[in-house]
């Protein structure tokens, strides 16, 4: 690879992906049964037919850690030339340390900082964002990995989250370039705290800390308006698609893939059509592998990447949007 002198505009060069997901696979009739669905209802509703759920004993830092060693393998770089490390997830490891320091050590990233960014949904638009920033400013490169365990914050009793939500990991590896056309062309970040509490987990934080009368149900996560999250999720991902396109100086219809959040099909064709981007353009893997919030973006991403190609100089739109509100879009050029 070659990598842009001091002297030189940079670009950011997408060196590696990579990916992991657990091995369970819990198919649509398994939850259906639980939840007395009849057969065929999650899949009309999400376009989901499975997803990955992590096994007792397995963790988000080695999850992530397995994706990350996927990318940089297919890097060809060294580690130790790796300078940063950003987590994007929901649920780390605990409350306290982050995570990502202990994934940057099994990675055997022995110079790189590390740190965990909570972006809800939108963590990977977010973290992909700033590491950017970051290899063009000091010209080293990064590891960027989204990765959650929602399985385990699922009340399996309430079908507005437990027919969406996964367990997965992506990772991307971003390195300085002399072509400068190549990372994140344009972006467009938003937040929208008026509905900050559409999807949350109630307590478990320091507004309201784990206690022993704790209800272990509040630590779970809940979907208060469907609704309202559906709204407020298409026209962010819309508008922000709409900005970050402009920002890049392009039109809608230089864009070579739309990676969106795989938050369900419904969310993503509604998107879809408001962009009037062709279908043949879009990258999913909801069907198979769900919502694993963050995740969703590189995991896509990367299994596409082996199955259809990606190629130098096509340019990618990613849009988020989740919890908090937050969201945002950005252009990155290959």
């Amino acid at each position: 690879m070659r990598w842009a002198s001091q002297s030189r505009p940079v670009g950011v060069a997408l060196a590696g992906l990579g990916h992991f997901a657990p091995a369970r696979v819990v198919r649509n009739c398994e939850i259906e049964r639980e939840l007395g669905l009849e057969a065929g209802w999650i899949e009309r509703r999400t376009g989901i037919r499975s997803r990955r759920h992590a096994s007792e004993g397995e963790t988000l830092s080695e999850m992530a850690a397995a994706a990350g060693a996927m990318a940089l393998g297919r890097s060809g770089m060294a580690r130790a030339d790796i300078a940063l490390t950003v987590l994007a997830t929901s649920t780390p490891d605990h409350l306290l340390p982050p995570s990502a320091p202990l994934v940057a050590h099994c990675l055997g990233l022995v110079r790189s900082g590390a740190i965990d960014m909570a972006g809800a949904c939108a963590g990977f638009i977010y973290a992909l964002t700033l590491a950017d920033g970051f290899v063009r400013t000091q010209r080293r490169p990064a590891l960027v990995i989204a990765a959650n365990i929602l399985s385990r914050r699922l009340d399996k009793r309430d079908r507005s989250s437990a027919v969406l939500f996964a367990d997965a990991a992506g990772a991307v590896v971003l390195a300085p370039s002399e072509h400068t056309d190549a990372g994140v062309l344009g972006a467009e970040l938003a937040a929208d705290g008026s509905g900050y509490d559409l999807i949350r987990i109630p307590a478990g934080g320091s507004s309201r800390p784990f206690s022993p009368s704790l209800d272990v149900g509040e630590t779970l996560m809940e979907i208060r308006d469907g609704r309202a999250v559906f709204q407020k999720a298409v026209a962010m991902m819309a508008d922000t698609a709409r900005a970050a396109i402009a920002r890049a100086e392009l039109e809608i219809g230089e864009i070579d893939h739309w990676v969106p959040h795989q938050a369900n099909s419904r969310i993503i064709e509604a998107t879809r059509a408001k962009l009037a981007i062709a279908p043949e353009r879009v990258l999913s893997s909801v069907a198979d592998y769900a919502n694993s919030s963050a995740a969703t973006i590189p995991l896509t991403m990367s299994l596409m990447a082996e199955t259809r190609g990606l190629a130098s100089g096509q340019k990618l739109l990613l849009s988020a949007a989740g919890a908090g509100l937050t969201g945002g879009s950005l252009v990155l050029g290959l």
